[in-house]
């Protein structure tokens, strides 16, 4: 693992300190060059909590990840410039989900003159560090918030155009072995939604573009712009061109991602 491979994929230039300045440049290029996809769970393929597995596809392979492979690369490569960080059991969507929520994302924090939150794998989560105190924080076009719950979990509120609303976070060190469990949960189980759906999402300095299904996504400031995609052709050049993903295998997921939308919206 080369961290001089993982800065020039992020498009970071320069030597990264282990300060503030250096982690919002971090956390930027890493959400805005490499998507947050689920491509591999759509088919079949294994995906594990390993640094090692995910550096491979995300930078070798120039691919993008889902949150154990994005918070797990992004992980390694804090700490390899000397950052002190914690990763963290998290639920995203504990309150919809209670506690079956809990080890279906892997939450960070750093610890710098206070301790962050850092996030990129969350798919259109925050941009920017936030200091781990209750509040609102502003970050572009978004207002996001942190909330101190009364069972002892911290509550990251996503903004009002999110993906995912909410996620859930303990400040102590990541219960690994359920992690483990959860992440073959969601790549195997008929009721995960990452095997129901195929999900890419990639922040761009304005907003969010996103591609769920066969509807193209566009997020920012001036509301949701929607485009449907018509075929297999078009699905691989929209991976191509907005998600830098070069991947001839997802021709072959088409047939199953019209069924889901079929399935969810009916025929058009």
């Amino acid at each position: 693992m080369d961290l001089a491979a993982y800065l020039d994929r992020i498009g970071f230039a320069g030597s990264p300190e282990p300060d503030l300045a250096s982690l919002r440049r971090i956390q930027r290029g890493h959400l805005e060059n490499i998507p947050y996809e689920n491509l591999d769970v759509q088919l079949r393929r294994p995906v594990t909590l390993e640094p090692r597995d995910a550096f491979a596809k995300l930078v070798t392979a120039r691919r993008g990840g889902w949150c154990y492979e994005m918070n797990g690369l992004f992980r390694w490569a804090l700490e390899t410039i000397g950052f002190r960080v914690m990763a963290m059991t998290g639920a995203v969507l504990r309150t919809e989900r209670g506690e079956a929520a809990v080890g279906n994302h892997l939450a960070l924090t750093v610890e710098l003159d206070q301790p962050y939150l850092v996030d990129v794998g969350l798919g259109d989560g925050p941009s920017e560090p936030i200091p781990l105190q209750e509040g609102r924080y502003r970050q572009g076009w978004r207002e996001l918030g942190l909330e101190r719950l009364a069972d002892g979990w911290w509550r990251f509120h996503n903004h009002d155009r999110a993906f995912a609303t909410s996620f859930d976070f303990r400040r102590k060190p990541a219960d690994w072995a359920l992690l483990a469990e959860k992440c073959h949960w969601l790549q195997t189980d008929p009721d995960s939604r990452f095997v129901q759906n195929a999900i890419c999402l990639r922040h761009e300095p304005d907003g969010v573009v996103a591609l769920v299904g066969r509807v193209l996504k566009r997020v920012n400031a001036a509301g949701v712009e929607d485009r449907l995609l018509e075929s297999a052709q078009a699905y691989g050049e929209a991976l191509a061109e907005h998600f830098g993903i070069q991947l001839p295998q997802a021709a072959d997921l088409w047939p199953r991602i019209s069924r889901r939308h079929e399935i969810l919206f009916g025929r058009t």
